[in-house]
This record gives structure tokens, C-alpha cells and sequence, in this order.
């Protein structure tokens, strides 16, 4: 497990987690992200990728210094180590609205690989009220990982008043 921890990092309000991730330069876009909002991010393997893959340093320029990122080897490790109080999945099967919830400090975010979503008994461990889902047009099938962190990150940070900005 890799870790990153920068001195002038404060204590970390949500956890965003990519199950599996395959696209460097998302990955690179949420560690962007999660350095400059304060957002622990934890990667679950397999990665489809190397953590030195050129087009993920590309997508998160100089921030991997900034970023708390962690390593895990499965989600079982994940739960282990971190155990936050409340994990919220995203995915296009969910049936609640992401801004129907009141997120609390500590909050764990769950994203799926890019090609497939979150595998079915992920979600159904979760239940029902765990499993959220940005709007969309009917005919629409999904939006891009990086775009999907970004914005349940600043609702989730915009309701904590966005507590360590400027």
C-alpha cells in the first residue's frame, strides 16, 4: 500500500473510492481533485494501470504530492483499514438522488471502473439507501468518472460549508 501524506494537509472530510479504476487520466484528473479539496482518495486493485502510467501524471500535472492517496488490495482491505461510518455507491442502477442525502464528515464515496460500473453484489451489500444516482437525460447511459467525483465532491463539500477553503 502506497501513501501519501503531505504536511500541510488537514484532517480528511470524505473518502473517495475507485473500485478498480481503468483510465489513467481520470484517475489523474480525481487525484487533481482530492489535492486541491482535501479528499482522501483510496484506490482498490486491480488497477488497469501503473501508478506511474505518464497519461495519469499528465492528467494530475504536479498535485500527486498534494494528494492523499492509499492503496488497497480489495475492498475487503479498504473497509479494514479505513471503516467509515457510511459508504455511498454512485452508479446509473441507483434509485435515490445523491442530493437527497445529507453527507457527514468521514463519508466514504464508492466508484465503479469505467467500463462496467460497480459489480451487482457490491451493490446489493450496500442496499438500496447506499446506492445513489446523478440525474440525467432518459436516453443517456453514463457520465465520466472524474466528472462524477467532481461533482458529488463539492455537493458533499458545499453542505460542510466548505470547511478549509479560502
Amino acid at each position: 500500500m502506497i501513501t501519501l501524506r503531505p504536511q500541510h494537509l488537514r484532517k480528511t472530510m470524505y473518502h473517495i473510492v475507485l473500485y478498480e479504476p481503468e483510465i489513467p487520466p481520470n484517475t489523474g484528473n480525481i487525484i487533481r481533485l482530492c489535492a486541491n479539496t482535501g479528499m482522501q482518495l483510496h484506490l482498490i486493485h486491480p488497477l488497469a494501470f501503473e501508478l506511474d502510467d505518464t497519461r495519469l501524471k499528465r492528467a494530475g500535472l504536479d498535485y500527486h504530492e498534494y494528494a492523499q492517496v492509499q492503496e488497497h488490495a480489495n475492498l475487503d482491505a479498504f473497509f479494514e483499514a479505513v471503516k467509515p461510518p457510511r459508504v455511498f455507491a454512485l452508479s446509473t442502477h441507483g434509485r435515490r438522488g445523491f442530493y437527497d442525502v445529507e453527507f457527514k464528515s468521514g463519508d466514504a464515496f464508492l466508484f465503479g471502473p469505467e467500463t462496467r460500473g460497480l459489480p451487482k453484489p457490491v451493490l446489493e451489500a450496500l442496499g438500496q439507501e447506499h446506492v445513489l444516482r446523478l440525474p440525467m437525460l432518459k436516453e443517456s447511459r453514463s457520465l465520466n468518472l472524474s466528472n462524477t467525483v467532481a461533482i458529488v465532491v463539492y455537493e458533499a463539500w458545499r453542505q460542510a460549508d466548505f470547511t478549509g477553503s479560502l
